[in-house]
């Protein structure tokens, strides 16, 4: 594939020991040798590939030294893009940085496009969608688990299982086009039916076996919405600065007091929450706390988990009554708070309403409690399930639903096989199972798919 040479900042702007400009394309080592100078006169188009040099770079217009740098030369196709790539390790400041970049682009190269270096990787057949996906998973890993589910990833191990079951399929439906070519017995009918059912309860188990991980992957890659609720002053953003571990959220004696949904994200015991402390939950006359608590109720309905707070010295109320109901169905952890305080609340009225949720008792102000908390919410979603570090999770929104479509057309196939359905027709299911799973690692999907998903990249990568 006939591609120019693009280049762009791969270090996060700002002031820093370092910074480095990539470059990848067919004149990546011919534009930098027209900008450095190393001190033993040598071309970077005569040195070995992936070898690094010490130099200038020099502005050839003024003959001006611009930057002191290190230049790595990795020339294709052992490259993350298969192609040439140049990388220039400079000062981390962000004119000299910005400065090394306008004299890449004047020289030949232009400015690459978010994710353009792995879209080249993935266009190149270096890696497929899904390893490129995980790559950017990687970037935006916030706990060890995430990171490690999208290590695997990006080493395939989501890709050679999809592969498998892809060639599982192939060669079934090579083997039920034979049988239907020599039809010379006549069993050869009842044959085939066998084979494409065995061959489809099969297919159809290993994707019910990666989508039985989809719900933690999914947790992992994005976090859990948690939502904070309870009536004003009840403690709940005391409960998010606990968690988070920093005075985020104002905390006063005054009910009201928080205004708006507060969001921050923070890792318990492995699991990643994106916690959303919001307004307390009442009925007011102040127009502001109205909309705060408006917001509330909306947010509350998007929970993944909701962490329901209660004053352990008032009786419980109409209103935390309310928000009860409001959070029936859905996984809450009731948190009965101030337990520092003479306590008021009825806790078996709690537990009656609570049901079979968790309940934690906590004095947020002498910080008593929250290990509690935290192992509670860590075992509501990971207990009773193996960690395997060779067990293959799936994360990615866009896995999850083309595996679920895949499961839908496996399922109609085996349908089929089962009542007799001509073999033709069994055979269009099996083969959209086939393409759907072709989806994932990008062997058969729409340009635009693939344009979508690589501009949500950053620049550089």
């Amino acid at each position: 594939m006939d591609l120019d040479t693009i280049a762009a900042i791969s270090t996060p702007m700002g002031e820093g020991a370092i910074a480095i400009v990539r470059m990848s394309g067919p004149d990546s080592v011919q534009i930098a040798d027209k900008l450095f100078k190393s001190i033993n006169q040598k071309k970077l188009s005569e040195v070995a590939t992936h070898t690094i040099h010490y130099g200038h770079i020099v502005d050839p217009a003024t003959q001006e030294v611009v930057e002191e740098v290190m230049i790595s030369v990795m020339r294709g196709p052992r490259t993350f893009t298969k192609e040439d790539v140049i990388e220039i390790n400079c000062h981390g400041g962000i004119a000299s940085v910005n400065r090394l970049l306008q004299l890449t682009i004047i020289h030949g190269a232009r400015i690459a496009e978010p994710g353009e270096f792995t879209k080249r990787a993935f266009l190149n057949g270096r890696i497929d969608l899904s390893q490129a996906e995980g790559v950017m998973d990687l970037i935006r890993a916030k706990t060890d688990r995430a990171m490690n589910v999208a290590l695997g990833q990006m080493e395939g191990r989501l890709s050679k299982l999809v592969r498998h079951l892809r060639q599982e399929i192939l060669e079934t439906l090579a083997q039920v086009e034979v049988n239907i070519d020599y039809p010379e017995y006549d069993d050869v009918e009842e044959m085939t039916q066998s084979l494409m059912l065995e061959k489809s309860i099969y297919i159809r188990d290993e994707i019910n076996k990666l989508l039985q991980t989809s719900q933690q992957g999914k947790i992992l890659r994005e976090g859990l919405a948690t939502v904070i609720v309870g009536r004003p002053n009840v403690g709940k953003s005391s409960l998010l600065n606990s968690l988070v571990q920093e005075n985020k959220a104002i905390v006063t004696d005054i009910a009201g007091t928080t205004r708006d949904v507060i969001e921050e994200y923070v890792n318990v015991r492995g699991v990643p929450l994106r916690l959303l402390d919001t307004a307390g939950i009442r009925e007011t006359e102040d127009i502001v706390e109205q909309i705060g608590v408006e917001k509330s109720r909306k947010v509350l309905k998007e929970a993944d988990l909701i962490l329901l707070v209660l004053n352990s010295a008032e009786e419980l109320t109409i209103e935390d009554r309310n928000i009860f109901k409001a959070a029936e169905g859905m996984d809450f952890i009731v948190i009965v708070n101030k337990t520092d305080l003479p306590q008021q609340i009825d806790l078996e009225q709690v537990k009656q309403l609570a049901g079979n949720r968790k309940i934690i008792t906590t004095s947020l102000l002498e910080d008593k409690g929250i290990d509690l908390l935290e192992e509670a919410i860590a075992s509501l979603f990971f207990e009773g399930t193996i960690e395997s570090s060779d067990m293959t999770y799936v994360s990615n929104s866009r896995h999850i639903s083309l595996l679920h479509q895949a499961l839908g057309s496996i399922s109609e196939a085996i349908e089929g096989a089962e009542n007799g359905t001509p073999i033709d027709i069994v055979q269009i299911d099996l083969t959209r199972t086939w393409e759907l799973l072709g989806e994932i690692i990008g062997d058969s999907v729409h340009e635009s798919l693939i344009d979508q998903l690589f501009s949500q990249f950053c620049l550089g990568k």
